[in-house]
């Protein structure tokens, strides 16, 4: 009997829906610093019980989360850990563990950082900084390319295909002080592959500073964002040179452990926004 193709391409979204959404409920266990319940997921992730459930009881026979006799809650299970496992050894959070406390220890901020996805900035891990009064985000969020630092850094070393198609999307203003207009953020973007940073001064959060420099790998690729992330008040739009500097210092020295430094300084990379650099 002959396949129908609409009832294939039905089949074929069906199976991608679940696929992302056995991803959705592994992404918020692992994300979430705690165990979670079947209803705490649906809500977070706005679907029914009986949906989750059957992901929840895939994601466990396989061995990809545990559940918790005494309180049926659910975390990270022994086959998750074990893929962590075999990541590569030059890991980015391990390499940066020591670059990001000093620059915490000098600057005093909460220090941050990430890496790309193709929605934006990444959270990897955070330093709380020496403030009573700690400001930061959570491991797991992502940031959007438009409004963080840590999102204009990578998008500013990005390759021009993946700059284009993040520049003609309608970009959400968060503040007053958000940049959505394109020719604003492509100019925006050159500055940042010149001068080697990024700031986005109460762009996501009023009364919030974030300042992101970009890391690289031994092929000059950018990999990463190291940032700091404090008061308006305490870090100002226009920061101190000692501030840029400590900044673009440790996340040089990330990207020397992983083999960057062959060519001398920060300049415009190749795929920088073609309407910008004209001006």
């Amino acid at each position: 009997m002959p396949r129908d193709p609409d009832q294939d391409d039905d089949r074929a979204g069906a199976g991608v829906r679940s696929v992302q959404l056995a991803l959705d409920v592994l992404e918020a266990i692992a994300f979430s610093g705690d165990e979670l319940g079947v209803t705490q997921l649906a809500d977070r992730l706005d679907v029914t019980k009986g949906s989750v459930h059957r992901h929840l009881h895939t994601l466990v026979e396989r061995g990809y989360l545990t559940q918790n006799p005494a309180t049926t809650r659910y975390a990270i299970g022994p086959k998750s850990r074990l893929l962590a496992r075999f990541a590569p050894d030059a890991d980015l959070i391990q390499v940066a563990e020591g670059p990001m406390r000093e620059l915490r220890d000098r600057l005093g901020h909460t220090v941050v950082l990430s890496a790309m996805t193709p929605r934006g900035a990444l959270v990897l891990t955070t330093l709380a900084s020496t403030s009573p009064i700690e400001i930061g985000v959570r491991p797991g969020s992502e940031l959007p390319f438009h409004a963080s630092a840590q999102g204009k850094v990578l998008l500013a070393f990005a390759p021009r295909p993946v700059q284009e198609r993040i520049l003609s999307r309608k970009l959400e203003r968060f503040t007053e002080h958000t940049i959505v207009a394109r020719d604003r953020l492509e100019a925006e973007l050159v500055r940042i592959a010149r001068q080697g940073f990024a700031a986005a001064p109460e762009e996501v959060l009023l009364g919030v500073n974030v300042m992101a420099a970009p890391i690289f790998d031994e092929r000059d690729i950018c990999i990463g964002a190291l940032a700091i992330v404090g008061s308006i008040q305490f870090l100002p739009g226009e920061p101190e040179d000692e501030t840029v500097a400590a900044l673009k210092d440790y996340a040089q020295q990330i990207s020397r452990r992983f083999g960057q430094g062959r060519s001398p300084g920060l300049s415009v990379p190749v795929s920088a926004p073609r309407t910008a650099r004209r001006g």
